[in-house]
């Protein structure tokens, strides 16, 4: 059987982690979960740890000291994942924007012939619930920025609802990846599609979080503005 596991970053997430943990751990298809906090001062890690001993083996936590950034919550995960002979990596986000009967569906995905399976929301119109029309347009055009610069055939180049394939993440050299606001997600993508994957988008519904607050700033557009812009000059070879 395929050994799957949920990479899930938190901070602050108190309201949403035990419903998420308990909603993935509900599905059908036996999915681990590995929390990454950095250090969320209102406990968020305290639940995820009075959980495991719930779900022994299957819930696991690292804890990190402060904000380091979403990129490398998720290069940490993929890397445990890796050392840990998971065979598909998924990254969801904690507050339920991301849906997680979809993980099934991106599963499929690449279980069909995709190396990366991508939850879009921009391949079939635009899927997004409860944003406002502002930040709607923001990230729309900036997938269409993207795609123009980069010349790469994604709709939803900043989605963070994805699931990889175990060779695409050993072939990437991880410890090369810069960016780590949201512009990892472009760079990442990008990487594997210059090295030759094939990525699939799975149109999904995009809704906002009900509970806790969003981590997004001004900061994560402007470094992967200009990030997008340099990725177009740089050479990318698989890991050696």
């Amino acid at each position: 059987m395929d050994k799957k596991v949920v990479i899930i970053p938190t901070y602050n997430e108190k309201e949403n982690i035990e419903k998420i943990i308990r909603k993935v751990f509900s599905l059908e298809g036996d999915y681990d979960i590995l929390i990454i906090d950095d250090g969320s001062p209102d406990g968020t890690a305290a639940i995820v740890k009075s959980l495991s001993k719930e779900h022994g083996g299957r819930l696991f936590l690292i804890e990190r000291k402060g904000k380091l950034g979403l990129g490398t919550a998720y290069l940490t995960g993929f890397k445990w994942a890796l050392e840990n002979g998971y065979d598909y990596v998924f990254e969801m986000d904690a507050d339920f924007s991301h849906n997680p009967d979809d993980l099934g569906r991106l599963y499929e995905a690449c279980k069909e012939g995709a190396d990366l399976a991508i939850g879009s929301r921009y391949c079939d119109g635009v899927s997004v619930v409860n944003w406002p029309i502002g930040r709607i347009l923001m990230s729309y055009f900036a997938s269409v920025y993207v795609r123009k610069v980069l010349r790469m055939k994604v709709y939803d180049s900043t989605a963070g609802f994805k699931c990889y394939t175990r060779k695409v993440l050993e072939t990437i050299d991880l410890d090369a990846v810069r960016m780590k606001g949201y512009g990892f997600q472009i760079e990442m993508k990008y990487t594997a599609y210059r090295l030759g994957f094939k990525i699939a988008e799975v149109p999904i519904i995009f809704v906002n979080r009900k509970e806790g607050t969003s981590k997004m700033s001004s900061g994560i557009f402007g470094e992967a503005f200009w990030g997008v812009i340099k990725l177009r000059f740089r050479k990318f070879t698989g890991k050696k």
